[in-house]
């Protein structure tokens, strides 16, 4: 079965969020909320899990998240330990299921 963006979404982390990536669970539910203040990209959306920021949405779909999810409340959506190659390879420590998650066109 492949794999779309929307149901494998790596989330942006950098060393300063390694160790509470490390505290997660290998499951756990993430929170998505808006960061309209952002410095580096204004339609930024942080990811919340274990009640902390543990990175961000990849600019180039945080685009598409960001005004939906300005508007309302924040969004709750499965998330997921990447495997230990994922981050070898990539960079990728977390994924995040967005198929419930509003998005603009």
């Amino acid at each position: 079965m492949p794999t779309t963006p929307v149901t494998h979404t790596p989330v942006a982390a950098g060393p300063a969020y390694a160790e509470r990536i490390l505290r997660l669970p290998s499951k756990f539910s993430a929170t998505l909320i808006p960061e309209p203040g952002n410095r580096f990209n204004h339609a930024a959306v942080a990811v919340h899990a274990g009640g902390e920021k543990v990175g961000y949405l990849p600019p180039e779909l945080s685009r598409r998240y960001f005004e939906p999810l300005q508007a309302g409340s924040p969004v709750e959506c499965p998330g997921r330990r990447a495997p230990l190659s994922a981050h070898e390879n990539t960079g990728t420590d977390l994924l995040l299921d967005l198929t419930g998650v509003p998005c603009a066109p």
